[in-house]
């Protein structure tokens, strides 16, 4: 699953994208650029790729917004065998897992926090992604583990 969200700054807004894979809640791509382009969300998805290998079959689910249906975004996703998903316009209640995990960077993280640049925020986010929500950050779905525990037991299974 797949959205963005922004972050503002000193130096102006900060656009964060992410792929969030639903068995584990783990973020596995994520981008972030001073501007909303569909650069911002091929960079993201080029991580969860990269993360995790040429998919068999996986399914990519994201709004309607023109930086997941434009055409360099389209293509990559075919080049790599993967499906895409879309909402209708103006449901929201698909995106509910996107919209749980940028709430919590916003409000454990971001909120009560003043970036003087860019670059702070970028290295706030990273350490929220990569250090905590990834690593440390327990999840009721997923019998209170973090989604890299969720994962290792799942391979022991």
């Amino acid at each position: 699953m797949a959205d963005f969200t922004y972050i503002w700054t000193a130096a102006g807004w900060l656009y964060v994208a992410a792929d969030v894979d639903l068995f584990s809640r783990r973020v596995v791509g994520w981008a972030i650029k001073a501007e909303m382009t569909a650069q911002l969300v091929t960079d993201a998805l080029i991580m969860a790729i990269w993360r995790r290998g040429k998919p068999d079959s996986l399914l990519h689910h994201s709004d309607q917004g023109s930086q997941y249906t434009s055409e360099p975004f389209q293509r990559l996703m075919a080049d790599h065998g993967i499906t895409c998903s879309m909402s209708r316009s103006g449901n929201v209640w698909d995106n509910a897992a996107m919209e749980s995990f940028f709430s919590s960077l916003k409000t454990e993280r971001t909120a009560r926090k003043v970036y003087r640049t860019r670059d702070d925020a970028r290295a706030d986010v990273f350490d929220d992604i990569e250090r905590f929500h990834n690593r440390r950050r327990r999840h009721s779905t997923r019998g209170y583990l973090n989604p890299i525990e969720f994962e290792e037991r799942a391979k022991l299974a």
